[in-house]
């Protein structure tokens, strides 16, 4: 019998380079011993039961098994720190609930004080061992390895803005090695022409296609062929800045649509995110009277003035309330802002300068290690903020919002958030619209966790704080 000829382009089947799997078992061996550490210290903490090794055998085994099936070993479902942080701990409730429900049926002797201790323990140094691995990749990434060579299909605005996207962000692992362009409207068959030529003539591994600018009608073939050539291929979309658990592929009719979750910002995530602000906030001003007490001193014997700083921000729903700091500038400041408008290195309607004469001595030290905001966790208690959420804005520079800014005022404003923790005085305008509007559309009590613990190295190392 003999085959008829197929129209049909393809390339020889690309492999997966060794280092990426090396770098995958390597990632999992790390995940098993910190929690196992943390299994051995719980064992530390709390008393023994009859069967502590086969609860731990188990728990060890389900934590493997959970963390697999979260996707926690495949880089395109935890690009994000977020992301990956809500998959680790859905992985470990359940490793915790499958040990628990196992040792009920068995009737196994297990102390509920280890379990516990055991769970937390692992899930902190899981964590923690996650966020080392991501500097120590990221850092690889931005010297060039580690980084998935790609073709762009696709030359309009979307397909722009990505090659723009993979450019600013080397973080994110890809190498764009061309741009197959597509305004020209070519016909299928010069389409997928074009397109594995590309792909033959770079040696890239994956595609990255503007789904918008790719007609309907070769789209279909178009993905068909490179699945087929062994290629990574991804499609975008034109929903931007939003995260992934609020999006549901499912079919409806012939095609895959995104079903995307509504924002909760009522019910018991809200309580609960309020309970934590209160329980933190009421924790840190206690432990930190001392501190106050000492700054307070260095701030009256540093130059005249009041000790604490207050003016006027906008809060949820546009309700105006008194932000509290402690003074870091002489006292007549504000009617020193307006001969200092020409020096201004803060973008669009925010005013910042790095070498700002009204900033005093010891308001430099507060400044640099943010210790002038300790102050606004009274204005947490009182319910004016939150620890995490946009930044206050001056009622002054909401003249200059345009119709997408409001939209942060859903949600209180808060000490640290996603423009804090992401650059603070050094990131743009623009850039820090689209982080207060990421966080308003997307917040959820692991996104305020992820932001939290990013904010404590951004402060040590004074990011962007003038």
């Amino acid at each position: 019998m003999h085959a008829i000829d197929t129209p049909r382009t393809t390339l020889a089947p690309s492999n997966e380079p060794r280092s990426f799997t090396a770098t995958k078992l390597s990632v999992i061996a790390a995940d098993m011993v910190v929690c196992t550490c943390g299994v051995v210290i719980a064992n530390a903490l709390s008393t023994a039961s009859a069967n502590v090794a086969s609860a731990t055998f188990v728990l060890l085994i389900s934590w493997a098994f959970w963390l697999s099936r979260a996707r926690l070993y495949s880089i395109r479902f935890i690009t994000r720190r977020s992301e990956e942080i809500r998959r680790i701990i859905d992985s470990s409730l359940r490793a915790l609930g499958t040990t628990a429900l196992l040792g009920f049926l068995f009737r196994w002797d297990i102390s509920r004080q280890w379990l516990i201790l055991a769970s937390m323990i692992g899930t902190g140094a899981l964590l923690a061992e996650r966020e080392l691995l991501r500097q120590r990749f990221n850092a690889r990434r931005r010297t060039g390895s580690m980084r998935r060579s790609i073709v762009i299909i696709g030359d309009n605005d979307e397909a722009n803005e990505l090659r723009e996207m993979f450019a600013d962000d080397q973080n994110l692992g890809y190498e764009v090695e061309a741009v197959v362009a597509t305004t020209h409207n070519p016909s299928r068959p010069e389409l997928l022409s074009d397109v594995f030529l590309c792909l033959e003539r770079t040696g890239a591994t994956g595609v990255v296609v503007a789904a918008t600018a790719i007609p309907p009608a070769h789209m279909n073939r178009l993905v068909r062929d490179l699945l087929d050539s062994g290629l990574h291929v991804e499609l975008s979309s034109t929903l931007a800045d939003i995260e992934p658990h609020r999006l549901t592929v499912r079919p409806l009719g012939r095609y895959p649509v995104v079903y995307v979750e509504p924002v909760t910002r009522r019910g018991w995530r809200a309580a609960a995110k309020r309970a934590f602000d209160v329980a933190i906030a009421s924790t840190l001003l206690l432990l930190s009277a001392p501190l106050l007490a000492i700054l307070a001193l260095l701030i009256r014997l540093d130059s005249a003035g009041p000790v604490l700083f207050q003016q006027q921000r906008v809060g949820r729903d546009g309700v105006l309330f008194d932000v509290l700091k402690f003074r870091t500038m002489v006292e007549n400041a504000e009617q020193l802002k307006a001969d200092l408008t020409d020096d201004n290195e803060g973008s669009g309607p925010l005013f910042k300068m790095k070498e700002d004469p009204r900033v005093t001595r010891i308001g430099q030290i507060l400044r640099s290690t943010s210790l002038d905001e300790i102050p606004q966790l009274w204005n947490v208690v009182r319910g004016e903020m939150s620890l995490v959420g946009p930044r206050p804005a001056l009622a002054s520079e909401t003249e200059a919002w345009d119709d997408d800014l409001y939209g942060r005022l859903r949600v209180r404003p808060g000490i640290t958030g996603m423009w804090q923790v992401s650059g603070r005085s050094g990131t743009t305008f623009e850039e820090y619209t689209r982080l207060d509007l990421f966080y308003v559309d997307n917040w959820s009590l692991v996104v305020d966790l992820s932001i939290l613990l990013r904010t404590i190295p951004a402060v040590l190392k004074s990011d962007g704080a003038y």
